[in-house]
């Protein structure tokens, strides 16, 4: 009577025939394109927004922004300025969601600009050759 073990054993040692396809890339679709480079900008810029508040409690937490101050007030010579009140959490959430909000336009435009390049240099070059196996 053989096992489990050995009758997975000899299904694994036979060949498995695979069949190999090559295909050529030759058109990508502009809306796919655009929709695809808009969710890839989109969740990089919430990592962006989300990286950048974590960084500034981080900061704060430790002391550093406390330190900053005393150093910035010795070289500045005004007893009264503040990193905290120039660097606060709105500020610095403000403009992590400006730059973000940018980056999700540019890379959208990228995004676009590069399919329409590539359908264009597909003319040229007759595309990308691409091979598959079916396992």
């Amino acid at each position: 009577m053989s096992s489990v073990a050995e009758k997975l054993q000899r299904k694994s040692q036979r060949q498995v025939a695979t069949k190999q396809v090559r295909l050529k890339l030759v058109y990508i679709d502009f809306w796919s394109a655009v929709k695809f480079s808009f969710l890839i900008a989109l969740s990089l810029g919430i990592i962006l927004v989300i990286a950048t508040i974590l960084v500034w409690i981080v900061l704060n937490s430790t002391g550093i922004f406390g330190s900053l101050d005393k150093v910035l007030k010795d070289i500045l010579g005004d007893p009264n300025f503040s990193v905290t009140a120039n660097l606060s959490l709105a500020k610095v959430a403000l403009f992590a969601v400006v730059i973000a909000i940018l980056n999700v336009v540019v890379g959208t435009a990228l995004g676009a600009i590069a399919s329409m390049l590539y359908n264009f240099s597909v003319r040229i070059t007759g595309g990308l050759l691409v091979g598959f196996t079916n396992n």
